[in-house]
């Protein structure tokens, strides 16, 4: 009874100390991102800046192919705005890189970091894709109000102060209101005086600055679509709008200077929201070897140490966040498995005592996963949880095998509970160690496999090895003496309850 109580206790301290996590990260053989330039950069300007980082991830001895493009507002990686860019990592076969690709983001991290003109997001690409919001990182915090002001005011401060945390990397923010814009001022009376119309010089800028399809060439094999645009000199700057003319109808060519005044200023490039209000988000990944759960808890230090108002609402989002509510919602899977468990159970054996005395191999169960996760350096987290809800099945088998022998040893052959139990107990080992050793010789593969993205099975393996061999150990001896401790307690509360009957019933004579 003090070994049981013990992995009761147990239980309690290793959940405090093992860390937790929500989905162990794979290795793929790929990396998935981005690039992040200046909110007034140009295409030209991303353009080199993507040839740069290509260069530098192609000189890696990790790395096989290199994909990327920018200069696009749609598509992955182009969230932000024509001044961001998409890249896709295809890396060289485990065999022959010796490293995981977590390890050689962490190798190539300084070199693109130097870089400069753009910075570069990359996070290893996984199977269960992470949700919410569509980042270059892995992890979100999000920052919503009901005033733009007071997120233009919060956001960029709680950005600077993300970046000082040693326990994450990678960090970015997704609110761009700097953007550069340029608002021309037309004299109405002037432009009406030379003929010109609003229209004709909203044609003349677009003319300028933009395409457009005049014609298309046909051919006996082909056709062609000409399109009409402005010398690349006189679209690169602001300055362009200088050399413009506008050509009103039956008049001569004249300056937009003439009669516009050009008046520059910033603009937001986008507002992004959350539902109704307006949204700054800040992604991250993990810094080497930091858990998320120690990840979370520094930036909630931190968003208590701004003192942020009451007006500016954090939260985690994504995967994050997902987080966050699973530590809650694993308790309660758990809890609901085990109360499943013991309904069954309470129906099966038409009993209340005998489902607890069956559950009683639970807790072995339970420590021997987290001190299995603990010594392998593996997280609690979904995939674990998923473990130990298998270990309450198969665990349970254990003292189903025996209770069931002892209680037809005593209907039928009229033992008491103690010879009882002990002829289940030497009886029913051979079966008991068949099972769990098959169960563990299942899970050994899971724990040990080191493939193409083997990380998302491991923890499983883990978890039910862990439990496997510690509740084989322990149970064959804590299970009799908690069905005997609980069959002499149903004996007595049952006697207690004829004594008062016979009381009742001599009273009545």
């Amino acid at each position: 009874m003090l070994v049981f109580f013990g992995t009761l206790a147990l239980n309690v301290i290793l959940m405090g100390h093992v860390t937790k996590g929500f989905f162990p990260i794979q290795d793929t053989g790929s990396l998935l991102g981005g690039i992040q330039g200046p909110q007034d950069a140009s295409f030209r300007a991303m353009e080199s800046a993507l040839i740069s980082i290509e260069k530098v991830i192609q000189a890696d001895p990790a790395v096989d192919v290199v994909t990327g493009f920018t200069g696009s507002t749609s598509g992955p990686g182009s969230e932000d705005g024509s001044n961001s860019g998409f890249l896709f990592i295809t890396l060289k076969p485990l065999a022959q890189r010796q490293l995981s690709a977590a390890e050689v983001l962490n190798r190539m991290r300084p070199k693109l970091d130097a870089i400069p003109g753009a910075s570069t997001l990359l996070k290893p690409f996984q199977d269960i894709p992470s949700v919410g919001k569509s980042s270059n990182t892995s992890y979100q915090y999000e920052l919503t109000s009901d005033s733009v002001a007071d997120l233009n005011t919060w956001g960029p401060i709680l950005y600077q102060e993300m970046k000082k945390l040693s326990q994450i990397k990678d960090v970015n923010i997704d609110q761009q209101n700097g953007g550069l814009q340029a608002s021309l001022n037309y004299d109405r009376r002037t432009a009406a005086r030379l003929g010109i119309t609003p229209q004709l010089i909203d044609q003349s800028l677009y003319g300028a600055f933009g395409q457009a399809q005049v014609s298309t060439i046909y051919t006996s094999l082909n056709q062609y679509h000409v399109v009409m645009e402005a010398a690349p000199q006189f679209a690169q700057s602001p300055l362009g709008i200088k050399s413009i003319y506008v050509h009103p109808s039956g008049g001569n060519a004249v300056p937009l200077d003439a009669f516009v005044r050009t008046a520059n200023s910033t603009s937001p490039l986008l507002v992004n929201h959350d539902g109704l209000f307006p949204a700054v988000t800040v992604s991250f990944n993990l810094a080497p070897g930091v858990p998320l759960e120690q990840a979370t808890i520094a930036i909630e230090k931190l968003q208590q140490k701004l003192a942020m108002p009451r007006t500016v609402r954090g939260s985690f989002a994504g995967t994050a966040g997902d987080f966050k509510k699973s530590l809650i919602d694993q308790i309660v899977l758990v809890v609901m498995a085990l109360f499943a468990v013991y309904i069954v159970l309470g129906v099966l054996y038409e009993s209340l005592v005998h489902p607890i005395t069956i559950l009683s191999t639970l807790p072995p169960a339970s420590v021997g996963a987290v001190l299995a996760l603990i010594l392998f350096k593996s997280e609690l987290d979904v995939i674990s949880i998923i473990g130990i809800v298998l270990l309450i099945g198969i665990v349970k088998k254990n003292a189903i095998m025996m209770i069931d022998f002892a209680l037809l040893a005593e209907r039928i052959e009229g033992k008491n509970s103690n010879d009882a139990i002990f002829e289940a107990c030497l009886l029913r080992f051979r079966p008991i160690l068949m099972t769990t050793m098959a169960a563990l010789f299942g899970a050994l593969p899971l724990a040990l496999g080191h493939g193409t993205g083997s990380e998302l099975r491991r923890p499983l393996g883990i978890a039910v090895a862990g439990g496997l061999i510690l509740s084989q150990i322990l149970t064959l001896y804590t299970t009799p003496v908690i069905y005997l401790i609980l069959d002499r307690l149903r004996l007595r509360l049952r006697s207690g309850g004829d004594v008062a009957e016979l009381v009742v019933q001599g009273g009545t004579i």
